[in-house]
């Protein structure tokens, strides 16, 4: 089948100017049609589907900000390009808020042109691959939280659901925000189990018999004589799913009796000597490398392979990249609601598309969340950012790329961005705990201990 070549509507009421954007769209092998004035372009927008639109401002009849207001209305995918011999800082913002890619002041190098038209239309293909993508997550019945057209991502995507109905148990790898809570929730809704509880065991405090008791539950003799039996969440789970999130800090006591539960249903309350059953989907979660981990002699290898019958791998942002803009469009869709409509210029997209991410995907939502907060016009830029870096640190990335293939980021340690980030988001709502809590997606009260632990205090 012949490529259909991407067609352009370039539209300028100064004739010499139109001329020369149709001779060098139609070199770089574009379908370019011509309009000389506002009314005429929305005329042939009408009949023509077109990739993109290259926009004069100032025309007779009807002037380029009407055109783009008719197609934002009606042509959603289509990207336009305003153009304009004006230096007009509100009229540039303007177009922005109104939905332009980009925004160019005339006269503009050949070179400089050609690179916004080719990632405008790169942002078209974008959208219709992510409208398709949407789709075909929902036929799998994947959330909507879910945004991506990373290949290794769709392929654990997959896999989950296609084992989603099964009662196998599920190995989730990856690191801190990638997601694996989703999909565990994923997992446990497209279940036969999805009516019964799903519930999540914090495996950090995975030793002692308080945790021990937390997941099995204890007998009133077990700690104080004024003390009452207690179920153990593998008890009130019962019929549904237990997620055991970061397993690997379980001890090695621990460790034995989770196996001996796999492979019998069966278990006992601390200080209890009657036998009980409990029918339960395990699924575990993991930042680190477990297999390395069994290697070290720290984790059991017959409770490894009891518990990654399905192992679901879980990029990190830093590798999927092409998902960040995405991702972006997504989080701000959703944050129009409580902050207003916003987007971002490409500038300050650049900056978020050369971060480490560390804290991964939850890192990205936060700091959209945080910046949305405090970005006082419709347009986020650079300076808006509330990201754990210098503003020389984004600047530079901007400039160039570092000859060591360095990011932003990297030359931190995770603690340090973590208090960077927890500082910027409490800077940016004047130390506001609770307002800070809910930008970061924690409870006040665990925000406090991390401020604690982190040693941040307002400053006075």
């Amino acid at each position: 089948m012949a490529k259909i070549p991407i067609s352009v509507l370039a539209v300028d009421d100064e004739e010499s100017l139109l001329e020369v954007l149709k001779r060098l769209l139609a070199r770089e092998g574009y379908y370019v049609h011509a309009a000389p004035d506002g009314a005429e372009a929305i005329a042939i927008l009408q009949t023509l589907p077109f990739d993109l639109v290259l926009l004069d401002i100032k025309m007779p009849k009807l002037d380029g900000v009407e055109v783009l207001k008719f197609i934002r209305s009606h042509l959603l995918d289509t990207q336009v390009i305003m153009l304009s011999a004006l230096n007009e800082l509100d009229t540039a913002v303007e177009c922005m808020r109104l939905g332009a890619y980009d925004y160019l002041r005339k006269p503009y190098d050949h070179p400089q042109l050609l690179a916004v038209v080719h990632r405008a239309l790169e942002r078209k293909q974008l959208l219709i691959e992510n409208k398709a993508l949407r789709t075909e997550l929902q036929r799998l019945g994947i959330s909507a939280n879910i945004v991506t057209q990373d290949k290794a991502m769709l392929a654990a995507l997959e896999t989950a659901a296609r084992v989603a109905a099964t009662d196998s148990p599920v190995l989730i790898q990856g690191e801190i925000g990638t997601g694996k809570q989703v999909i565990a929730d994923f997992l446990h809704k497209n279940s036969g189990r999805r009516e019964k509880p799903f519930l999540t065991v914090e495996c950090r405090r995975g030793s002692g018999m308080d945790f021990e008791g937390e997941l099995f539950g204890h007998e009133r003799s077990a700690f104080t004589e004024v003390g009452s039996t207690e179920q153990g969440l593998a008890e009130i789970a019962n019929g549904g799913t237990l997620l055991l999130d970061e397993v690997q800090h379980l001890s090695m006591t621990l460790q034995l009796r989770l196996l001996e539960f796999l492979q019998t249903g069966e278990f006992r309350r601390i200080g209890g000597g009657k036998t009980l059953k409990s029918d339960v989907r395990i699924i575990t979660s993991t930042s680190g490398d477990l297999q390395k981990i069994v290697a070290d002699g720290m984790f059991r290898q017959d409770l490894f392979e009891q518990l990654s019958a399905v192992t679901l791998k879980l990029p990190p942002l830093r590798e999927r990249t092409m998902d960040i803009p995405l991702l972006v469009d997504a989080v701000l869709e959703k944050l129009a609601l409580k902050r207003g409509l916003k987007r971002i210029e490409n500038k300050a997209l650049d900056v978020l598309l050369k971060y480490d991410w560390p804290g991964n995907v939850g890192e990205l939502k936060n700091v959209l969340e945080a910046t949305a907060l405090v970005s006082p016009e419709e347009i986020i830029r650079v300076e808006d950012l509330v990201l754990p870096v210098s503003r020389e640190a984004e600047s530079n990335v901007m400039m160039s790329a570092p000859r060591d293939g360095l990011r932003v980021g990297s030359a931190v340690s995770l603690n340090e961005v973590e208090r960077g980030h927890i500082e910027g988001v409490l800077s940016s709502v004047r130390w506001d705990q609770r307002k800070a809590a809910r930008i970061l997606g924690l409870t006040p009260e665990r925000l406090s201990a991390k401020m604690k632990t982190l040693k941040l205090k307002k400053p006075k």
